[in-house]
């Protein structure tokens, strides 16, 4: 098929080019041979009167049309692939749909369990793929490469549709027998401290972080990790101090000798929030799945 003398399947073809800047890689995930995808970057390139991509030392890098072209292209077939994978009648008993979701391991722990319990009772055949947090996680929306994403409010996009799951406060986690276990932990003591943050992929900021810093407070950080679930075993024999969620603390901190403290500081509560692509709105499947994963936040003990 073409459109004004483009043959529309090199769209595709197009879209994984700009996305991976490598013929190879480009050619695998298209399932076709490293000749055929160089054949169809020359067909993009005589069309366009642009080279697209160019050799920049050992790689490949886009022109500026290109750049200029690869979010229109990349929205072009998350469109038609949010029509065509729609399913009219969806039943989870049948389907053998894989639904991706972006999350943290603070929601994977505390919200995700009940979603695939939730699931089991409806006899569900539906895979899940959860996909680990990044800095801008309406990206991958946007690039397809999630169906929904779950985080904070204060880092979820204005431009898709999203809905509040649940509040959670926050707490400061101590070793009990070490400099801090004794309550009560005042500002000047959790300002001295030491402290393990959890850093985000890609070098992001954590809500916690993101909430302190907006205050101009700045904790004195001696380790950092990428799991918000390890601090509170990360603390143990040491007097550092770890800020983490309310909910988190109550399922880990009954196993492990810590005690938990209130923040002595001003925090505003996260709220976690739930999003998802406006194409895919009225998709049967994301209707079902995020029907379950608010009855699942709804079953979170606050």
């Amino acid at each position: 098929m073409r459109f004004k003398n483009l043959d529309l399947n090199l769209l595709v073809a197009m879209d994984l080019l700009l996305a991976e800047r490598n013929v190879s890689r480009a050619a695998d995930k298209m399932n076709i041979t490293q000749s055929a995808m160089s054949n169809a970057l020359a067909r993009l390139r005589s069309y366009f009167d642009d080279p697209l991509l160019t050799p920049v030392g050992r790689g490949l890098e886009l022109t500026p049309r290109a750049e200029s072209m690869r979010h229109s292209v990349r929205d072009i077939i998350v469109r038609v692939e949010a029509a065509v994978s729609t399913d009219v009648h969806f039943d989870p008993s049948q389907t053998a749909r894989q639904f991706s979701i972006l999350l943290s391991d603070y929601s994977m722990t505390v919200l995700m369990p009940k979603v695939l319990a939730l699931a089991e009772l409806e006899r569900s055949r539906a895979q899940f793929q959860l996909l680990p947090q990044m800095e801008r996680p309406e990206k991958a929306i946007e690039r397809g490469e999630a169906d929904l994403v779950i985080a904070p409010k204060a880092f979820i996009s204005d431009e898709h549709p999203s809905e509040t799951l649940f509040e959670d406060g926050f707490v400061c986690a101590a070793w009990k027998d070490g400099r801090y276990g004794k309550a009560p932990l005042t500002k000047e003591q959790y300002l001295e401290a030491g402290h393990i943050r959890m850093m985000p992929p890609e070098r992001g900021v954590s809500y916690d972080m993101k909430s302190l810093e907006e205050r101009g407070i700045a904790r004195r950080i001696e380790v950092t990790c990428y799991s918000f679930a390890a601090m509170p075993h990360l603390i143990v024999g040491t007097d550092r101090l770890a800020t983490i969620h309310g909910l988190l603390a109550a399922q880990i901190a009954p196993s492990l000798p810590i005690v938990c403290h209130e923040v002595p500081l001003p925090m505003v509560p996260l709220q976690q929030c739930l999003q998802w692509h406006q194409y895919k709105s009225q998709d049967p499947g994301i209707l079902w799945l995020r029907r379950l994963i608010q009855k699942a936040a709804r079953m979170i003990d606050l």
